[in-house]
């Protein structure tokens, strides 16, 4: 009898690890098969964004979302704040991402993610924080094991109150909902539509597969053949490769 999806969640656990096995790159190579979307206006960053934990490797989860503005001190006359925050980070699925709108840019007046938010946050079910900001105490973070991308690095934190939560955000160009699917590492990152999640993870594994089959395994075997032989055999790897994308998943759509 097939497993049924949670309602909150629809991947399993064991998909979400089999995911993060993957680098960003080529879950998009899967995600663009299987999507309807317009690739340019959803999917990945459009902005530069620096991961300054690669050696954490990928991370898959789903997004919660905060807003913060450390360049304004009036924040923090909401006392109730991060109580009322940490409850909402609480009752999400898991394992989460923070997605953080940092509505100071494109000054960086200071980090509200570093070493305590990192321990605080693992402790709630989250692998890691995009912020479209600066984050501090890179060693420690890492330390956690809590992955950071983000737009640079900071000395202090100013004020590092939160002043929205469970709302969309938008970082580095493209605007994130609560829930969504995100993939990230040293590449960048992946915002997946919900209606293509359920496919994703086929269409990865077949067209990492398909390349080591055909293309990658072209440039790497043929090497030291005459050059006009293994061009011959690299166009018909090529040629394979396309012909089971098709077979998979059909003519490519006009998007």
């Amino acid at each position: 009898m097939p497993r049924r999806r949670p309602s909150h969640q629809r991947l399993f656990p064991g998909e979400l690890l089999l995911l993060k096995r993957f680098n960003t790159p080529t879950v998009y190579n899967g995600w663009e098969q299987i999507t309807r979307h317009n690739i340019a206006k959803v999917g990945f960053n459009v902005e530069e964004v620096h991961d300054f934990m690669p050696e954490l490797g990928p991370i898959a989860g789903y997004a919660v979302t905060q807003v913060i503005e450390p360049g304004n001190p009036r924040h923090a006359k909401n006392t109730s704040a991060w109580d009322e925050y940490w409850r909402y980070i609480s009752r999400q699925p898991g394992p989460k991402i923070v997605i953080v709108q940092d509505l100071d840019k494109p000054a960086t007046i200071g980090a509200a993610w570093g070493e305590v938010n990192a321990s605080i946050h693992r402790s709630l079910g989250c692998v890691g924080v995009i912020v479209d900001g600066a984050v501090r105490d890179r060693n420690e973070m890492a330390a956690v094991g809590f992955k950071a991308l983000a737009r640079r690095l900071c000395v202090g934190h100013a004020c590092a109150t939160p002043v929205r939560w469970g709302c969309p955000v938008k970082v580095f160009g493209r605007v994130i909902q609560p829930g969504q699917l995100i993939h990230a590492d040293q590449h960048g990152f992946m915002a997946i539509p919900p209606e293509d999640e359920a496919r994703l993870l086929d269409a990865v594994a077949f067209m990492d597969a398909n390349e080591c089959n055909t293309l990658i395994a072209a440039g790497r075997n043929f090497a030291g053949l005459p050059p006009e032989e293994a061009a011959e055999k690299i166009v018909a790897s090529a040629k394979a490769f396309g012909a089971a994308t098709l077979k998979k998943f059909g003519p490519r759509r006009k998007r």
